[in-house]
């Protein structure tokens, strides 16, 4: 004797908004995991590749090169003769002149964050060329985060 079929029972609307929320934030932050091993497997640029990269790009005069909060960070004198401070993402070399205009609001950064998984966000605050904020990651630290004014991407953590 061959059973029926058991035909699948309706999600009701919702709990089916609720799965699918819960999906795209297991999705999210996969994806964030994922981005932010690939971070941490690349290659850092040494204090020779950005000073090269600052010449290339026009700056004389690089003082105080360090490493700090993730990023290379730097005073020079832009191709005008303008004394600048610059920040260097640590991978691909990206250049952020303290003097460049943010294309990212304050809400747009915190809701970048939170939709990549990071929580009790704060002291936002558009510093030297880059976004600063203060935030807990997925795995629960704290970490101190430096992003791209152009389009949200981390370019420097710092475990607080």
């Amino acid at each position: 004797m061959r059973s029926k079929p058991i035909p699948p029972r309706p999600v009701p609307p919702r709990l089916g908004g609720r799965i699918l929320l819960a999906l795209a934030l297991a999705v999210a932050g996969a994806g964030l995991s994922a981005g932010a091993q690939v971070r941490e497997n690349q290659t850092a640029l040494t204090e020779h590749d950005v000073r090269s990269r600052l010449a290339e790009r026009g700056y004389t005069r690089v003082n105080d090169l360090d490493f700090s909060g993730g990023v290379w960070r730097a005073d020079a004198r832009s191709a005008d003769g303008n004394r600048v401070q610059v920040a260097l993402d640590p991978t691909d070399g990206r250049i952020y002149p303290d003097e460049q205009v943010a294309q990212l609001s304050r809400r747009d950064i915190q809701a970048s964050l939170s939709a990549a998984g990071y929580t009790d966000i704060h002291d936002l605050d558009y510093r030297d060329g880059l976004w600063l904020a203060k935030a807990e990651d997925p795995g629960g630290r704290d970490v101190e985060l430096r992003l791209d004014p152009d389009n949200g991407r981390i370019v420097g953590v710092d475990k607080d």
